[in-house]
C-alpha cells in the first residue's frame, strides 16, 4: 500500500515563504511523476506543478516564478513557495502517478497567506 504524507503548510503573510514537503512510502517505481495539486473553498482542485522522475517540472501559469518543485529522492517531493499571495490559499496535496495509471494522494495540508 502506498502513503504520502505531505508536511510543511501553515500560515504566512503576504510577500512570505513557505516549503511544503512529501514522502512516499510502500512500493514506489523509480519511474513516476509526482507533483502537488491544491483546492480553494468553493473550488475545483487544480495543478499546482509536477515533476518526473527526470526531473522535468511543469507549472501552473499563476505559480510560476513564485514556486519551485523538486525531488529529494524517487519518494520525496518539494515544493518552495515564495512571493505567496492571498490568493494561494488553499489546501495542497502531493500525487504520485505511477505506472499502469496508479494515482495516489496524500491528506492535503493547509496553507493559508494572509494580506
Amino acid at each position: 500500500q502506498v502513503q504520502l504524507v505531505e508536511s510543511g503548510g501553515g500560515l504566512v503573510q503576504a510577500g512570505g515563504s513557505l516549503r511544503l514537503s512529501c514522502a512516499a512510502s510502500g512500493s514506489i517505481f523509480r519511474l513516476n511523476v509526482m507533483g502537488w495539486y491544491r483546492q480553494a473553498p468553493g473550488k475545483q482542485r487544480e495543478l499546482v506543478a509536477t515533476i518526473t522522475s527526470g526531473s522535468s517540472t511543469n507549472y501552473a501559469a499563476s505559480v510560476e516564478g513564485r514556486f519551485t518543485i523538486s525531488r529529494g529522492n524517487v519518494s520525496t517531493v518539494y515544493l518552495q513557495m515564495s512571493n505567496l499571495e492571498p490568493e494561494d490559499t488553499a489546501v495542497y496535496y502531493c500525487h504520485l502517478n505511477q505506472p499502469m495509471g496508479l494515482d495516489y494522494w496524500g491528506q492535503g495540508t493547509q496553507v493559508t497567506v494572509s494580506s
